[in-house]
């Protein structure tokens, strides 16, 4: 598991999160705290076995992640005694709640799929909004078959709601 580079403030707005979210983020820590912190702290006391730690640049780049998991580590810490895991459906699935699929159509008929999740879990790639930013809020209580106008870089977009899956 690679370590991501991580602004270290938590993200502002909602505290929300998916299981799935919250499980990444907790495997995350203990990745990082029972496998990956050992081995860079084995690291560094070989490296500094190996005498000048000055101009040794193992022991200073190791120095460096350690400093670099701690840091991680103390967010995640933090971050998730804070998270709040939203784990059931909402009673009216007709319309769009937190952890909702929510499938759009804009004004020239492209259609998109998004998720919207929490804070920390948002990910362009796989089309995961957060429920902080302004397409979520636009969809948020929505039903299929309104329309939603939202403000981007570029000017305001028109969306319609084509469907909705939990």
């Amino acid at each position: 598991m690679r370590m991501k580079n991580h602004r270290q403030e938590g993200p502002k707005g909602s505290p929300y999160i998916t299981p799935e979210g919250y499980r990444t983020l907790h495997d995350e820590l203990t990745h990082l705290w029972k496998v990956k912190r050992p081995q860079v702290t084995q690291a560094v006391a070989d490296a500094a076995a190996m005498g000048d730690r000055s101009e040794n640049a193992e022991y200073i780049y190791g120095k460096k992640q350690l400093r670099q998991i701690d840091s991680r580590v103390r967010f995640l810490m933090k971050r998730l005694n804070e998270l709040k895991v939203v784990d059931r459906k909402p009673t009216d699935r007709s319309r769009v709640f937190f952890g909702a699929y929510v499938e759009v159509e804009d004004e020239e008929g492209s259609r998109f799929i998004y998720r919207i999740v929490g804070a920390d879990e948002s990910d362009a790639s796989r089309s995961f909004i957060s429920i902080d930013s302004p397409m979520a809020k636009g969809l948020i209580g929505r039903a299929e078959g309104e329309e939603v106008a939202v403000r981007r870089p570029n000017g305001t977009t028109l969306f319609q709601i084509v469907s909705i899956k939990y």
